[in-house]
């Protein structure tokens, strides 16, 4: 997992920050049941900004769920309750499964996780999250780990319904993988106009996250109303207007 703008803390807040990030994860770790790999040697690397927990096979399902949902739970709390001089806490996760070499946890399985953490569609996912629900966090499930956990049916309170299908794409890399995305309290029917504009059809939503950098189409007003309008003028000029008369 990563922190969102951490980088963008003063030094001085960095630790504090941290050390409160880490008490949310120990809470939240033991209220669903699960080991916290700090206990275990070489199961926790701390990148700074997030960590990269080695977790063993039999726990998979129990790190989409309950694990995500609780997270999300302990994170609006903070929220909440934090000093207003604190910065928020918003989280980008990704859950995958594979091979590792031991003692020190080494193999594809790793750089695969970090490349599904940092790629584009997790990344939409969060912003999309504070900008439209408050939330504070996006978690991206590799389709290996999807087809061993909800897919499977052991996920008790999640299933496919609640995730958006997507291609996970980092800038400047080769990595380009099937997955899936989680954000809470949104649905997929919800998440996939507001990542892209031309979800395309599936199950509980698919879609692949495009950028418009470089394009050959013409520069144009872009406009996105998220609450009522009632007798409201847009000023500007319009050549397509796409009406989304669902509800977020």
């Amino acid at each position: 997992m990563d922190m969102q703008g951490y980088s963008q803390i003063p030094e001085a807040k960095m630790a504090p920050v941290r050390s409160d990030l880490d008490d949310v994860l120990t809470n939240v770790l033991a209220h669903v049941g699960l080991q916290d790999p700090r206990d275990r040697p070489g199961a926790f690397k701390d990148t700074g900004d997030g960590a990269i927990f080695v977790m063993p096979a039999k726990d998979i399902a129990r790190l989409v769920d309950p694990l995500l949902e609780h997270l999300h739970t302990a994170l609006v709390r903070y929220d909440r309750e934090r000093l207003a001089n604190a910065p928020a806490i918003r989280l980008r996760a990704a859950v995958h499964v594979g091979p590792l070499a031991l003692p020190d946890h080494c193999g594809d399985a790793i750089n695969e996780v970090c490349r599904l953490l940092d790629s584009q569609v997790v990344r939409a996912g969060l912003t999309v999250a504070r900008e439209h629900r408050g939330g504070f966090l996006a978690a991206v499930v590799s389709e290996a780990a999807f087809r061993r956990t909800v897919r499977a049916g052991r996920t008790p309170d999640l299933d496919e319904e609640h995730f958006l299908r997507a291609t996970a794409r980092v800038h400047g890399k080769t990595f380009e993988e099937p997955c899936w995305l989680f954000v809470p309290q949104m649905t997929p029917q919800a998440l996939a106009p507001l990542i892209s504009p031309e979800p395309l059809g599936g199950g509980g939503g698919t879609i692949a996250p495009t950028s418009l950098a470089g394009s050959n189409s013409p520069a144009g007003a872009v406009f996105q109303f998220t609450g009522e309008m009632t007798d409201t003028t847009v000023i500007n000029t319009v050549g397509t207007m796409h009406i989304d008369r669902r509800r977020i």
